[in-house]
């Protein structure tokens, strides 16, 4: 699992006008699909053309973080959109005039821009965000309170407050998150979908977090008992972002994070991807919260683990998908940056709270 922005993930291992379950053989054909963009000055790169990215889920509301960011070399930039966390102040986030900013700056051959992408969690519930209307107060052990809609199954697999493992099958859910007919006005906010907001704000495609949600046993037990096919299910919806905005914009980028397994499940994933990231390889982390902990980095991964990953992602690079992978080291970065690009990986190498960028950049 990847990080969201308030808590860590666990390893386990995208408009359309009409409302409609696309099924995984009617969907668009994603893949490598064609990059509609003129690859001439102030373009992005393809994203086979990445050579850098990096990574920043917190802390982009802070003086200064979206400077870093815009003088930065990376190719590709991997961000939280921050405005639809209302738990506070970052509503008011400009997240538009950021990705704007951004896609004005250049990449590392200086003549490309910067791509741009969201992180979007699409297998869990974050009761900090904009779609989350019901009441927060849960005590762990007691039933889910009577307002919680039915998508809502179990507390996050690690623990972490405020995160949900959902129905990711449910229209109630898939209306949050793609396409938006059913979730109203508000005066805070002109999305009115996860997805919807992604797209009006122009980021160039989005970063899909918790997508491993299909092989959570509380997601799996509540799938078999309504008579669905959890892998397929999580295939199809990944199927319905693509097909949804490329609609729209036949260029926006669907890029999957973690589980890699699911290729073996549902090959007809791999239509609908553009990339895939995998987080600790090699190294992982385990303080989320301090930059400084030395916790947050250089924890050597379990040398199974690092050969399952390597096995599942092999196959992705026989399809010609990208891999990326984001490896907690620091000490540890030199290292961490030569086996992944043995591997014909693109890494970044950074610290578990990804507040801000790394100190142990890339080398070009």
């Amino acid at each position: 699992m990847g990080v969201s922005k308030r808590r860590p993930g666990a390893l386990a291992l995208v408009l359309i006008l009409s409302v409609g379950v696309c099924v995984p053989a009617g969907c668009e054909s994603h893949g490598q699909k064609p990059d509609a963009r003129d690859q001439s000055r102030g373009q992005p790169p393809s994203i086979g053309e990445v050579r850098t990215w990096a990574y920043q889920l917190q802390g982009l509301d802070e003086p200064g973080a979206v400077e870093a960011l815009e003088t930065s070399s990376y190719d590709m930039l991997v961000l939280e959109p921050t405005c639809t966390d209302w738990s506070g102040g970052s509503r008011d986030f400009d997240t538009a005039g950021m990705v704007e900013r951004l896609k004005r700056s250049p990449a590392g051959d200086g003549i490309h821009r910067k791509l741009v992408l969201a992180y979007l969690d699409i297998g869990e519930a974050e009761d900090w965000r904009w779609y989350w209307t019901w009441s927060k107060e849960w005590e762990t052990g007691e039933p889910f309170p009577n307002d919680w809609p039915g998508f809502i199954l179990a507390p996050d697999p690690d623990g972490w407050e405020g995160n949900y493992p959902v129905a990711y099958w449910d229209p109630t859910w898939k209306d949050i998150m793609v396409y938006g007919k059913g979730t109203g006005s508000h005066p805070d906010r002109e999305y009115r979908s996860a997805l919807d907001e992604v797209m009006k704000h122009g980021f160039d495609g989005v970063y899909l977090d918790w997508v491993e949600a299909y092989e959570d046993p509380d997601v799996a037990r509540t799938a078999a008992e309504q008579g669905v096919d959890a892998a397929e299910e999580m295939a199809r919806l990944i199927g319905e972002i693509n097909d949804y905005a490329a609609r729209t914009d036949p260029a926006f980028l669907v890029v999957q994070q973690n589980a890699a397994a699911l290729a073996e499940d549902r090959p007809e994933t791999l239509r609908y991807i553009d990339a895939i990231a995998q987080e600790a390889i090699w190294y992982d982390g385990t303080a989320f919260d301090n930059w400084d902990d030395p916790r947050g980095a250089d924890v050597r991964q379990d040398p199974d683990l690092t050969a399952y990953y390597l096995e599942l992602l092999s196959s992705y690079k026989r399809q010609g998908i990208p891999v990326f992978d984001c490896e907690y080291a620091d000490g540890e970065a030199e290292r961490a940056y030569a086996l992944s690009r043995e591997e014909g990986f693109v890494p970044y190498c950074t610290r578990r709270p990804l507040s801000r960028l790394t100190g142990t950049p890339p080398p070009r």
